[in-house]
């Protein structure tokens, strides 16, 4: 409302060109009045760029590339998993295009986790990026575990995509079993309430549907509807344990 009052004192005072400056103004003012930081949303919104398809790959390649050589041998299965990905994708033509562009891009500078997380964090959503985690664990499982420098790894990129803790720790609880791994996939205590439990799962569930994902890549569109059903399960798990309805 403001907005509308500002363009009128605006014309008053200089006419057309008043009108606009004040309306400006005043939808400043609006936007700053309004809950959760209104005017923040705006302007991110006008800046925030999407990714396309074929520097998501680059990217997506570069990190892989950092996770298999993270504990310092390159396991034949997990380049498999890469390549089958691609060829699954795209076809052989166009997987083996994008691998040479990779090279290419490879050999001209030096991969930084850093730098692609980055420029990730400003054309991506949070859950796709809680996706690619969770596709990046499913690589280092490849071979059959997840060695701790592989972990350290996607832990050292889970910060610059700028992922949580707890959300983190969820991810991992779904490729390293340990004890209470359905209450860490849910992100609660084991001394969590029944209510609070069915809470969680509710959060959960609605954090990680599929259809929260929006993005072209099918293996992060995959690896959503795997973390779904890995919550599910998880619940489903504490609910037999605790009979509840």
């Amino acid at each position: 409302m403001i907005k509308w009052f500002a363009a009128i004192a605006g014309y008053y005072l200089f006419r057309f060109p008043g009108a606009i400056i004040g309306f400006l103004i005043g939808s400043f003012i609006d936007n700053l009045s309004k809950k959760g930081g209104g005017a923040k949303t705006i302007f991110s919104d006008m800046t925030r760029q999407s990714v396309s398809p074929a520097d998501f790959e680059l990217n997506l390649l570069s990190l892989c590339s950092l996770v298999i050589k993270a504990d310092g041998q390159a396991s034949q299965r997990e380049m498999d998993y890469v390549r089958q990905y691609f060829l699954s994708t795209y076809g052989k033509e166009k997987a083996n295009a994008i691998f040479r562009t990779f090279n290419e891009v490879v050999k001209k500078r030096e991969i930084s986790a850093q730098r692609i997380c980055a420029f990730l964090n400003q054309r991506t959503r949070y859950e796709v990026r809680l996706q690619l985690l969770h596709f990046l664990f499913g690589l280092a499982q490849a071979d059959g575990s997840v060695s701790n420098p592989e972990i350290e790894k996607i832990r050292e990129i889970a910060g610059y995509l700028r992922v949580g803790a707890r959300d983190f720790e969820s991810i991992k609880a779904m490729f390293i079993k340990s004890a209470n791994n359905a209450y860490k996939i849910l992100e609660i205590e084991k001394s969590s309430t029944d209510d609070e439990v069915k809470k969680a799962y509710r959060t959960m569930a609605k954090k990680y549907h599929p259809d929260r994902v929006n993005t072209e890549n099918e293996a992060i569109k995959r690896g959503a509807e795997e973390k779904f059903k890995e919550v599910q399960k998880a619940y489903e798990e504490i609910q037999s344990e605790r009979g509840i309805g």
